[in-house]
């Protein structure tokens, strides 16, 4: 309950808000668990629950901000994820831990490393009885494979992740994975076609993401409509460019995100082109506030 409801703050406020908390529980509560006697059996509980702990960590940490340190926090939390998962058993959690470290070699521009890592995770994935989890695997690789100019492969895979999440799922459980929605894959195809050079699908997937799954999240929302403007600019539909920019501002108002802070200076560099509109220049100035 401890990490859904941390997950939840960072869903809702950026990775930023509440990594130390996840840090105090981790090394104050957590970690003495560990170092007691168990089972085989009992022993896969708190390993696996602690790896979905040390993962949220990772990510918190990536989302805090894009520094050295950071970058390298984020990167430990992600392996000792991983190890913790492999002690438990857990090839979700296995696979999810590959993940993050897959999508930071996105971020970082290691796009082989990242295609690798995101294979890992399907293989993972095979393993799997749970279609959101393959779903959200697939969707790694197939992010990973458009990024590396691979339309061959990320078409396929983004297919298959298409499949997937059409799936009826079991009852909702707790794991990382079992929290990749309609919406959320929705938001990632849309990017993942915008990068293939399909804008209008990517616009429609976008749209899925808003208003038909509804997400819900105040900064999972601002990165959507932050990319949907970027993606009317690019379609050269200016005007609702900058009307989806706005409603993303009202959104990425104290939420502490590296990656809504890449879109408020994405945007701001992107309207510098359109000096003679009032519109763009207003736009540019709240998002100045706006960022740190």
């Amino acid at each position: 309950m401890t990490v859904k409801a941390l997950g939840d703050s960072a869903s809702e406020l950026g990775g930023g808000h509440a990594r130390h908390l996840a840090v105090r529980y981790l090394t104050q509560d957590v970690a003495p668990w560990l170092e007691g006697h168990f089972t085989e059996a009992t022993g896969r509980d708190p390993f696996a629950a602690t790896s979905q702990l040390v993962h949220l960590a990772g990510w918190m940490a990536q989302d805090e901000g894009d520094t050295p340190e950071l970058r390298g926090l984020a990167q430990r939390y992600y392996a000792h994820s991983f190890r913790l998962a492999a002690e438990a058993g857990d090839p979700e959690l296995s696979a999810t831990a590959l993940r993050g470290l897959a999508v930071q070699c996105v971020d970082l521009g290691y796009r082989a490393e990242a295609v690798q890592l995101g294979e890992a995770c399907v293989e993972y994935g095979h393993q799997l009885d749970n279609p959101r989890a393959v779903a959200y695997y697939e969707a790694t690789l197939a992010n990973a494979a458009a990024q590396d100019d691979d339309r061959r492969m990320a078409t396929k895979h983004l297919a298959l992740s298409e499949t997937a999440i059409g799936k009826p799922t079991a009852a909702a459980d707790d794991s990382w994975a079992a929290h990749y929605s309609p919406g959320r894959w929705a938001h990632e195809s849309g990017m993942i076609l915008a990068r293939l050079g399909d804008l209008d699908a990517a616009e429609e997937h976008l749209h899925l993401a808003l208003d038909i799954h509804g997400l819900d999240r105040r900064r999972t929302r601002a990165i959507v409509l932050a990319d949907l403007g970027g993606v009317r600019l690019r379609q050269g539909d200016v005007e609702g460019a900058m009307a989806t920019w706005r409603d993303f501002l009202d959104y990425a108002d104290g939420i502490r995100s590296v990656k809504v802070q890449a879109a408020l200076q994405d945007m701001r560099v992107r309207l510098r082109r359109y000096t003679g509109v009032p519109e763009a220049q207003e736009l540019r100035e709240q998002a100045a506030r706006i960022s740190r």
